[in-house]
Parts: C-alpha cells; sequence; structure tokens
C-alpha cells in the first residue's frame, strides 16, 4: 500500500510493514531535486548552538532557509540523513530534538537515518544533517 501526500509524492508502506514512527521507509517523488551539503546547527553569525537538540533545530532551520531559496517547503523533503557525533545524547534528547523537528519541518517524514560518527570537521558540532528535497512539476 502507498499513500499519496499533497506534493505528489507517494510513501512506500507495504501492507504487511508496521508503519514506522517519524520517518517514511520510502518515497517516490517526480520534479524538480534539490540537494543540500550538511548542515551544522550554526547560525547566521557561525555560532553554535550549546546543546544536541538546539544545534539539531539551527541545522534543521538552515535546511528550510535553502530550500526557500530553491522555492521549496520543508515537505518537499524525499531525505534526510543525520550524521551525529555522539548518540547517546541523541537517544536522551529524542523528546527535545522531536519537538524542535515538529517545530521547524511540522507533521511531514521523509526518508530518514540516523548515522553515528567519531567527528565531524567542525570540532564543535554534535550534528550534520544532509538534505534532498523534490518540487513537483509545475501545473503550467
Amino acid at each position: 500500500m502507498s499513500d499519496q501526500n499533497e506534493t505528489g509524492q507517494r510513501v512506500l508502506q507495504p501492507s504487511s510493514w508496521t508503519r514506522p514512527r517519524g520517518y517514511a521507509n520510502g518515497i517516490v517523488a517526480a520534479g524538480e531535486t534539490i540537494f543540500l551539503a550538511g548542515q551544522i546547527g550554526w547560525d547566521t553569525e557561525g555560532r553554535l548552538a550549546d546543546d544536541m537538540a538546539g544545534q539539531v533545530d539551527q541545522a534543521l532551520t538552515n535546511i528550510v532557509t535553502l530550500l526557500a531559496e530553491a522555492g521549496a517547503v520543508p515537505r518537499h523533503l524525499v531525505r534526510l540523513t543525520w550524521y551525529v557525533t555522539d548518540l547517546r545524547a541523541y537517544r536522551e534528547n529524542q523528546t527535545a530534538i522531536g519537538a524542535a523537528y515538529r517545530r521547524v519541518i511540522g507533521r511531514h517524514f521523509p526518508t530518514m537515518s540516523v548515522i553515528g560518527i567519531s567527528q565531524l570537521v567542525e570540532p564543535a558540532a554534535m550534528v550534520e544533517i544532509e538534505a534532498t528535497a523534490v518540487m513537483p512539476p509545475s501545473r503550467g
């Protein structure tokens, strides 16, 4: 069974599988593809947030800002890949991270992977998030 959302993306959800919470297993989308480099939790002044949830909030805000440059919005996201330097901190802060996600992205859940790594290029960064979005073909 597949569900189509308001942007024409088709979420792949086999009927025999348990529906995932907070992400999709697969999405089919057609249109203009937007690829975003990994975004970390720093603001326009280059200041990193102090904690994991704050860095996630800012990294997602940076993604939404870049999407807007392309004329896209969060519901056009089809993939997020998260790199985190401390999986324990990620797990311990899931409630705050989820709240930040819903505040910035809303209740749109693209495909996602969270990967634990030893470090990022920016030494104080705790998370980096890559994003892919697809804007539907214009109807005009």
